[in-house]
Protein backbone atom coordinates (compact mmCIF):
# COMPACT_ATOMS: atom_id res chain seq x y z
CA UNK A 1 0.00 0.00 0.00
CA UNK A 2 2.79 2.33 0.82
CA UNK A 3 4.41 1.71 -2.70
CA UNK A 4 1.47 2.58 -4.22
CA UNK A 5 0.63 5.85 -2.94
CA UNK A 6 4.37 6.64 -3.74
CA UNK A 7 3.95 5.61 -7.27
CA UNK A 8 1.00 7.51 -7.31
CA UNK A 9 2.39 10.13 -5.50
CA UNK A 10 5.69 10.55 -8.48
CA UNK A 11 3.25 9.84 -11.15
CA UNK A 12 1.03 13.03 -10.08
CA UNK A 13 4.44 15.34 -9.64
CA UNK A 14 5.52 14.33 -13.00
CA UNK A 15 2.06 14.92 -14.80
CA UNK A 16 2.47 18.65 -12.88
CA UNK A 17 5.49 19.16 -14.16
CA UNK A 18 4.81 17.93 -17.81
CA UNK A 19 2.34 20.67 -17.80
CA UNK A 20 4.26 23.01 -16.34
CA UNK A 21 6.56 22.90 -19.08
CA UNK A 22 3.90 22.95 -21.88
CA UNK A 23 1.90 26.19 -20.03
CA UNK A 24 5.47 27.79 -20.35
CA UNK A 25 5.97 26.97 -24.01
CA UNK A 26 2.73 28.34 -24.59
CA UNK A 27 3.40 31.72 -22.88
CA UNK A 28 6.53 32.20 -24.80
CA UNK A 29 4.61 31.07 -27.95
CA UNK A 30 1.88 34.07 -27.40
CA UNK A 31 4.65 36.58 -26.10
CA UNK A 32 6.40 35.75 -29.47
CA UNK A 33 2.96 36.36 -31.18
CA UNK A 34 2.28 39.50 -29.70
CA UNK A 35 5.28 40.75 -30.24
CA UNK A 36 5.22 40.31 -33.69
CA UNK A 37 1.71 41.70 -33.80
CA UNK A 38 3.09 44.91 -32.49
CA UNK A 39 5.94 45.09 -35.11
CA UNK A 40 3.41 44.49 -37.98
CA UNK A 41 0.56 47.51 -36.33
CA UNK A 42 3.79 49.78 -36.33
CA UNK A 43 5.29 48.82 -39.52
CA UNK A 44 1.86 49.28 -40.93
CA UNK A 45 0.25 52.16 -39.35
CA UNK A 46 4.09 54.28 -38.42
CA UNK A 47 6.35 53.66 -41.41
CA UNK A 48 9.72 54.88 -40.80
CA UNK A 49 10.78 58.78 -40.20
CA UNK A 50 12.92 60.71 -43.10
CA UNK A 51 14.69 63.62 -41.60
CA UNK A 52 14.45 65.67 -45.21
CA UNK A 53 17.78 67.85 -45.87
CA UNK A 54 15.60 71.78 -46.52
CA UNK A 55 13.27 73.56 -44.32
CA UNK A 56 10.79 73.55 -47.31
CA UNK A 57 10.60 69.48 -46.93
CA UNK A 58 10.55 69.63 -43.25
CA UNK A 59 7.63 71.83 -43.22
CA UNK A 60 5.83 69.56 -45.63
CA UNK A 61 6.64 67.00 -42.90
CA UNK A 62 5.29 68.70 -39.96
CA UNK A 63 2.18 69.31 -42.12
CA UNK A 64 1.74 65.92 -43.38
CA UNK A 65 2.18 64.41 -39.42
CA UNK A 66 -0.36 67.56 -38.53
CA UNK A 67 -2.93 66.27 -40.81
CA UNK A 68 -2.62 62.47 -39.19
CA UNK A 69 -3.05 63.85 -36.13
CA UNK A 70 -6.00 65.46 -36.69
CA UNK A 71 -7.51 61.72 -38.74
CA UNK A 72 -6.23 60.19 -35.11
CA UNK A 73 -8.06 63.05 -32.95
CA UNK A 74 -11.17 62.86 -34.82
CA UNK A 75 -11.24 58.95 -34.54
CA UNK A 76 -10.64 59.26 -31.27
CA UNK A 77 -13.37 61.62 -30.73
CA UNK A 78 -15.74 59.49 -32.68
CA UNK A 79 -15.11 56.70 -30.63
CA UNK A 80 -15.83 58.93 -27.70
CA UNK A 81 -19.44 59.85 -28.73
CA UNK A 82 -20.15 55.97 -29.83
CA UNK A 83 -19.13 55.13 -26.46
CA UNK A 84 -21.17 57.52 -24.72
CA UNK A 85 -24.52 56.94 -26.61
CA UNK A 86 -24.16 53.33 -25.88
CA UNK A 87 -23.48 53.95 -22.43
CA UNK A 88 -26.67 56.37 -22.37
CA UNK A 89 -28.84 53.51 -24.47
CA UNK A 90 -27.49 50.94 -21.64
CA UNK A 91 -28.31 53.50 -18.73
CA UNK A 92 -32.36 53.94 -20.57
CA UNK A 93 -32.54 49.62 -21.00
CA UNK A 94 -31.85 49.38 -17.76
CA UNK A 95 -34.50 51.70 -16.43
CA UNK A 96 -36.84 50.13 -18.96
CA UNK A 97 -35.92 46.62 -17.52
CA UNK A 98 -36.58 47.81 -14.19
CA UNK A 99 -39.79 49.58 -14.87
CA UNK A 100 -41.09 46.46 -16.39
CA UNK A 101 -40.02 44.10 -12.94
CA UNK A 102 -41.49 46.83 -10.75
CA UNK A 103 -38.83 47.80 -9.34
CA UNK A 104 -37.60 51.27 -9.37
CA UNK A 105 -34.14 52.60 -8.50
CA UNK A 106 -34.78 55.38 -6.14
CA UNK A 107 -32.08 58.26 -6.21
CA UNK A 108 -30.30 58.43 -2.97
CA UNK A 109 -32.03 61.43 -1.25
CA UNK A 110 -30.69 64.20 1.11
CA UNK A 111 -31.89 64.89 4.27
CA UNK A 112 -33.00 69.12 4.49
CA UNK A 113 -33.92 70.71 7.85
CA UNK A 114 -36.59 73.13 6.96
CA UNK A 115 -39.57 73.93 9.21
CA UNK A 116 -42.93 73.45 7.92
CA UNK A 117 -43.16 77.57 7.04
CA UNK A 118 -40.27 77.50 5.04
CA UNK A 119 -41.88 74.47 2.78
CA UNK A 120 -45.37 75.98 2.53
CA UNK A 121 -43.13 78.99 1.44
CA UNK A 122 -40.86 77.16 -1.27
CA UNK A 123 -44.44 75.35 -2.43
CA UNK A 124 -46.42 77.79 -2.79
CA UNK A 125 -43.65 80.60 -3.84
CA UNK A 126 -42.63 83.84 -2.20
CA UNK A 127 -46.40 85.34 -3.17
CA UNK A 128 -48.49 83.31 -0.33
CA UNK A 129 -47.98 84.17 3.06
CA UNK A 130 -48.71 81.23 4.86
CA UNK A 131 -48.17 80.94 9.06
CA UNK A 132 -48.43 77.81 9.79
CA UNK A 133 -48.43 77.38 13.70
CA UNK A 134 -49.20 73.68 14.45
CA UNK A 135 -49.70 74.25 18.04
CA UNK A 136 -52.37 76.59 17.42
CA UNK A 137 -54.49 74.00 15.99
CA UNK A 138 -53.88 71.12 18.84
CA UNK A 139 -57.35 70.83 21.42
CA UNK A 140 -57.08 71.43 24.16
CA UNK A 141 -57.74 68.07 26.29
CA UNK A 142 -58.54 67.43 29.85
CA UNK A 143 -56.64 64.64 31.43
CA UNK A 144 -58.67 61.98 32.56
CA UNK A 145 -58.17 60.57 36.01
CA UNK A 146 -56.18 57.24 36.13
CA UNK A 147 -58.15 54.53 38.34
CA UNK A 148 -54.85 54.89 40.86
CA UNK A 149 -55.26 58.44 41.23
CA UNK A 150 -58.73 58.48 41.70
CA UNK A 151 -57.82 55.50 44.50
CA UNK A 152 -55.53 57.91 45.43
CA UNK A 153 -57.07 60.96 45.84
CA UNK A 154 -61.16 58.57 47.58
CA UNK A 155 -58.27 57.29 50.39
CA UNK A 156 -57.42 60.45 51.80
CA UNK A 157 -55.71 60.25 55.27
CA UNK A 158 -54.48 56.63 55.82
CA UNK A 159 -55.04 56.52 59.24
CA UNK A 160 -58.72 57.35 59.31
CA UNK A 161 -58.99 54.55 56.45
CA UNK A 162 -57.47 52.21 58.67
CA UNK A 163 -59.62 52.37 61.78
CA UNK A 164 -63.02 52.66 59.70
CA UNK A 165 -61.60 48.98 58.44
CA UNK A 166 -60.77 48.14 61.65
CA UNK A 167 -63.15 45.75 63.14
CA UNK A 168 -65.84 43.44 61.67
CA UNK A 169 -68.14 46.64 60.74
CA UNK A 170 -64.98 47.83 58.30
CA UNK A 171 -64.24 44.47 56.97
CA UNK A 172 -68.04 44.27 56.15
CA UNK A 173 -67.76 47.78 54.35
CA UNK A 174 -64.96 46.78 52.56
CA UNK A 175 -66.63 43.73 50.89
CA UNK A 176 -69.89 45.95 49.85
CA UNK A 177 -67.66 48.34 48.43
CA UNK A 178 -66.04 46.02 46.39
CA UNK A 179 -68.83 44.47 44.98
Amino acid sequence: LGDSCRAITARRQHLKSVMLQIAATELEKEESRREAEKENYLAEHCPPLHIPGSMAEVQELCKQLHAKIDVAEEERYDMEVKVQKSGKELEDMNQKLFDLRGKFKRPPLRRVRMSADAMLKALLGSKHKVCMDLRANLKQVKKEDTEKERDLRDVGDWRKNIEEKSGMEGRKKMFESES
